[in-house]
């Protein structure tokens, strides 16, 4: 901060004090959150690393193209993708200061991922019952794990989402409330990216012979 004082031609003591307030840069948030994008894409680059290596595996045991049941996958895939478009829905409306329809277009988006998360533990529970631990092959331990820190994110988007969903509820579309939806629209979107990886790093080409 920088202070400014005037004083009297015959006084030592100031007639006026000014503060110059220091604001906080909106863009420094945004490169932050650029930063930690960065460091998932590392922590994701190793997990895809690690399956590429241990993907062929199977320890005699069942491999991706005995488990795998691409069409429930599919249907999974296209709901992160249309939350992905929901999601940009919510910002256009947020450009455009409507309040209530930004926060239907986010609760559509939350609905999506929770149908998203909901189809992965249905195929991961279907996988246990069949006997496919992660614990039965380094194929399996890497499946589990990638696609698990994946889900564990989405997750993590959907709590997020609510969180917003309930501050633009209380105090509208302030200048912060903007920078947070902006901030998680950036995060959602890197998981779809992700999720296309998976989908077609471990699943399409799991069921190759």
């Amino acid at each position: 901060m920088s202070n400014t004082a005037t004083l009297s031609p015959n006084a030592r003591e100031p007639i006026s004090f000014h503060v110059a307030e220091e604001h906080h840069a909106e863009n420094g948030t945004l490169i932050g959150f650029w930063l930690y994008l960065m460091s998932d894409c590392l922590i994701f680059a190793c997990l895809f690393a690690v399956h590429g290596v241990l993907g062929r595996n199977y320890a005699a045991g069942p491999s991706g193209a005995d488990l795998f049941d691409l069409p429930l996958v599919a249907l999974n895939t296209s709901m992160l993708l249309l939350s992905s478009i929901t999601y940009g829905f919510a910002m256009l409306e947020m450009q455009k200061k409507h309040v209530r329809a930004t926060l239907v277009w986010l609760a559509i988006t939350g609905l999506f991922g929770v149908a998203f998360i909901g189809l992965e533990l249905y195929e991961f529970a279907h996988l246990i019952h069949e006997g496919a631990t992660p614990q039965r092959s380094a194929f399996l331990s890497s499946f589990f794990t990638l696609v698990g820190t994946h889900g564990l994110h989405v997750t993590f988007g959907i709590i997020w989402l609510v969180t917003l969903m309930a501050q633009v509820s209380k105090h509208g579309l302030t200048i912060e409330n903007k920078r947070r939806l902006m901030c998680l629209s950036m995060f959602w979107h890197f998981l779809d990216v992700v999720w296309i990886g998976v989908f077609t790093f471990v699943y399409l080409m799991g069921v190759l012979p």
